[in-house]
């Protein structure tokens, strides 16, 4: 199989038409058999149900090339199992989990070429979403859906290595206490966009929010889950019932304990915490994990140990250990790697 003529080496995070998608329609209360389609436009009604209440959810996972030439995903099957408690959630039809790996396998072959080669530090990303598409006008959820799965060559997150970035303790909160926070749902996506950009346009990378009942605990950032490392080199990650149950924060929590034999607690993390742990990041698909030097709390500046030039050394083991277990370096547990081709 040739590869497209891409530069590789030079690719962004960003979006690039693949020749092939997966679609299937919902209707009359059952799944249709899905197809892969080169037409990568969506023709709804004026009133569909996503455009007027948002009725939309969404996943990110990768494909990548193996050190020994193999085409494979990490981890598919929690993806489709948090697509189907977002479904379930926003009162959508879940789209069977089986079913939403074999799309991924279809969508990953039919875009082979598109699968960057082993060493440029490049990827296959996938974006699974699910959306109302009939009228809606009343407050209720739509009658017809429709599951995609598009693909799209993406860089590597960190170009040059992964330098340390600097956040703030944000005024917003990300999601209401018993509200959405713990589903991928693109609403909690927009309600984070003037956070973030507010955050750029003040000089810092990301935000950090905190609980939205007492703002006393940690929660996560606009697309991430937190990670710290206490100074007696224990891990600990926030625990809250509006976090996104990050699938590479449960995959870098098994690696530090049966990898590396490091404790881990998941725990609630109080703000006032945050000064005496000696490492902090940020992990999820697209970075698995970004280093965070320095944290801005209304004027007052935590500064972490292990510095603003690179990753502190237990984050560093961690990263170095998951991500050789994805390129197939490191022999991975059971079922975590599915190979495409």
């Amino acid at each position: 199989m040739e590869k497209k003529n891409i530069d590789w080496s030079n690719l962004g995070f960003g979006y690039i038409q693949t020749d092939l998608r997966y679609v299937s329609n919902y209707k009359n209360g059952a799944w249709d058999e899905g197809t892969l389609t080169s037409d990568s436009m969506i023709t709804i009604s004026e009133c569909a149900g996503v455009l007027q209440y948002a009725q939309t959810i969404f996943e990110g996972l990768k494909a990548y090339t193996t050190e020994d030439g193999h085409i494979v995903t990490f981890r598919p099957d929690l993806n489709a199992s948090r697509l189907a408690d977002s479904a379930k959630r926003l009162e959508m039809p879940v789209f069977p989990e089986d079913r939403f790996i074999e799309a991924v396998e279809k969508v990953v072959e039919a875009n082979a070429a598109y699968v960057p080669p082993f060493g440029s530090g490049a990827s296959l990303y996938l974006r699974p979403y699910m959306f109302g598409s009939s009228p809606v006008i009343g407050v209720k959820p739509a009658e017809e859906y429709q599951f995609r799965i598009f693909c799209t060559p993406v860089g590597p997150y960190f170009k040059g290595g992964a330098k340390p970035i600097t956040i703030r303790v944000s005024d917003f909160d990300r999601a209401a206490p018993n509200g959405t926070g713990h589903i991928k749902a693109g609403l909690n996506y927009a309600m984070s966009l003037h956070a973030i950009v507010s955050a750029h346009e003040e000089g810092f990378d990301e935000n950090m929010y905190l609980d939205p009942k007492t703002r006393t605990k940690v929660e996560e950032t606009g697309g991430a889950n937190f990670l710290f490392v206490t100074k007696d080199n224990k891990i600990v990650t926030p625990k809250s019932d509006s976090i996104l149950p990050s699938i590479t924060r449960r995959s870098l929590v098994y690696v530090a304990k049966e990898y590396l034999g490091l404790e881990v607690e998941e725990r609630e993390v109080l703000f006032d915490e945050v000064k005496d742990f000696a490492e902090c990041g940020l992990c999820g698909t697209a970075a698995v994990i970004s280093p965070v030097g320095k944290i801005y709390d209304h004027g007052k500046e935590i500064c972490f140990p292990s510095g603003m030039e690179k990753m502190g050394p237990t984050t560093q083991k961690l990263y170095e250990t998951l991500t050789g277990i994805q390129m197939g370096k490191i022999e991975a547990p059971e079922g975590w790697i599915k190979v495409i081709k």
